[in-house]
C-alpha cells in the first residue's frame, strides 16, 4: 500500500510539473485567473477534481 501510494504521489507530481514545463506563460495565466476566482468557485473546482479522481479509481477497480 505504502508503495502503490508513493507511486501515485510521484505521478501526481509529474503531471503538475507538465504544463509549467511545456507552457510556463500558459500556467501563469491560468494560475493567475485562479487567484483571482472567489473562494466558492476554488471549493468547486477542487470537489470536481476530487470526484473525477475518485470516479477514475472506482472504474480502475
Amino acid at each position: 500500500m505504502k508503495i502503490s501510494l508513493l507511486a501515485a504521489l510521484a505521478l501526481m507530481l509529474v503531471l503538475e510539473g507538465v504544463l509549467p514545463f511545456l507552457a510556463p506563460s500558459v500556467w501563469r495565466e491560468t494560475f493567475r485567473k485562479m487567484t483571482e476566482m472567489t473562494d466558492g468557485q476554488l471549493r468547486f473546482v477542487g470537489l470536481t477534481s476530487m470526484l473525477g479522481g475518485l470516479l477514475l479509481l472506482y472504474l480502475m477497480n
